[in-house]
């Protein structure tokens, strides 16, 4: 209980600022190192040629369908969790721990199932050209195999950033990309197994991630996991529908918004496809700092927001929305002024160049959205403001950029595929920021009645 107790009162009393950077240092690293994976790939894959890195742009819809399922489980659980935590009910959050954590992995073999048998259905379906078809097809069978493993990773690292122990789950996610990024090359370029390799890598990968995250999960006074405890009960999937389903929509989303961005920039052949999807992992790897620092506030949210001490909630928000927008802003300039550079580094084919040049130029400009519209998003899941966090989770990839990336090509052409992301979180930011708003307002009229 000593450990249990430290992180307690760390987060319910230390400076805010300090809990922040504490919590956010580890789990920034393991964003920017699981977003790694995505661009490890890439940048070896489009080596070979144009169709390779349309195929993992292709693939990386069904990649969000498994991550979205790993999210659901850790953030469903993670959420109730740190409230359990916070109002110091052990056993309820061990409980909640391992019936995720089976829960996760039961659903990532059924994923790995249905996508073996469906294989060349979802690849047609994802916008995938003849020529792009016998790549994505190799390289997304080989990456479901993993996908129980995937989901299983996910969940435990965000049960354990949850319980304040982010830097175990750092190491574990740190290893597996480490190992990742030093087979990839192996694989590909020594071996000659092309994409699949590539493939072959990530799976390895994810199963080593797997493994030793599990064995730290006890460390440090950590839950744990022990199939004991594993309770299948309607109240606890109800727990995780109401904290993980903001997470499911955020993900299931974007996976349906890069098919539709796929589908929609596929009218203008292979290059356009590689050229966005260069853009998407760029851009995803600089929002991951965003979304380190989001999950370094979650933890402080739901300790503070189940002790009652909503102050120090809005002020780990504010804080990081400030922190955030400010380290967006010097990327934004960065990216507006070297995208040809940028995208030359992974494929230096000139259509390539120019499709992606222009797309993170306009992503560029709202950039410094970002941060609001996450944080928004994460702090009204982790208090269980369940439909106003999956009306903010739905807005950025679904709710707005879906109807846009339907529309704005049939008018604008090849230009309405590039600028259609940054006009979504234009809306999205409109939406999102009266949400975190109101909820303070709520916060601020409990503290009052609980004060009386």
């Amino acid at each position: 209980m000593g450990r249990l107790r430290d992180n307690y009162t760390f987060l319910t009393q230390a400076p805010v600022h300090r809990v922040i950077l504490t919590m956010a240092f580890p789990t920034v690293i393991s964003m920017l190192v699981t977003s790694l994976y995505n661009l490890a790939d890439t940048f070896f894959v489009s080596q070979i040629n144009t169709q390779c890195t349309a195929a993992v742009g292709i693939v990386f819809c069904v990649v969000s369908v498994v991550q979205a399922i790993g999210f659901f489980f850790g953030h469903g659980s993670g959420n109730y969790i740190s409230r359990m935590l916070g109002a110091r009910k052990r056993l309820e959050a061990q409980i909640m721990a391992t019936t995720g954590l089976v829960s996760s992995l039961s659903v990532g073999l059924l994923l790995l199932l249905a996508g073996h048998m469906f294989l060349q259905e979802i690849v047609q379906l994802l916008g995938s050209t003849p020529t792009i078809q016998p790549y994505a097809e190799s390289y997304l069978g080989i990456l479901l195999v993993g996908a129980p493993f995937m989901t299983g990773t996910l969940t435990l690292n965000n049960q354990m950033r949850f319980q304040g122990n982010a830097s175990y789950s750092m190491i574990g996610i740190l290893a597996g990309t480490l190992l990742n990024v030093v087979l990839d090359p192996l694989f590909i370029f020594v071996l000659h197994w092309g994409i699949e390799g590539a493939a072959w890598a990530t799976v390895i990968s994810q199963i080593c991630s797997f493994v030793m995250l599990l064995t730290l999960s006890r460390k440090n006074g950590g839950l744990g996991i022990s199939l004991r405890r594993f309770v299948p009960s309607p109240s606890l999937f109800r727990e995780i529908i109401m904290g993980g389903t903001p997470s499911l929509l955020r993900q299931g989303l974007s996976a349906i918004s890069v098919a539709s961005l796929n589908v929609a920039a596929a009218v203008y052949g292979d290059a356009a496809i590689a050229g966005m999807s260069i853009v998407g992992r760029c851009c995803f790897f600089v929002f991951a700092v965003i979304i380190g620092f989001g999950q370094g506030f979650q933890p402080l949210c739901g300790f503070c927001y189940g002790a009652r001490l909503y102050g120090r909630v809005k002020e780990g928000f504010v804080y990081c929305a400030k922190l955030g927008t400010c380290f967006l802003a010097v990327c934004s300039v960065f990216g507006f002024m070297f995208a040809e550079s940028i995208i030359t580094m992974f494929r230096n084919d000139l259509e390539v160049v120019q499709v992606g040049a222009a797309a993170l130029r306009w992503q560029m400009v709202t950039f410094v959205l970002l941060p609001t519209i996450g944080l928004s998003n994460m702090m009204l899941q982790t208090i269980r403001k369940t439909w106003q966090a999956n009306l903010a989770a739905a807005s950025r990839s679904g709710l707005f950029f879906i109807p846009l990336i339907g529309l704005l090509p049939q008018y604008l052409g090849l230009a309405g595929v590039e600028m259609c992301q940054a006009l979504a979180d234009i809306c999205s930011f409109a939406l999102c920021l009266p949400l975190a708003l109101r909820a303070f307002r709520e916060m601020q009229k409990n503290d009052l009645i609980h004060s009386l």
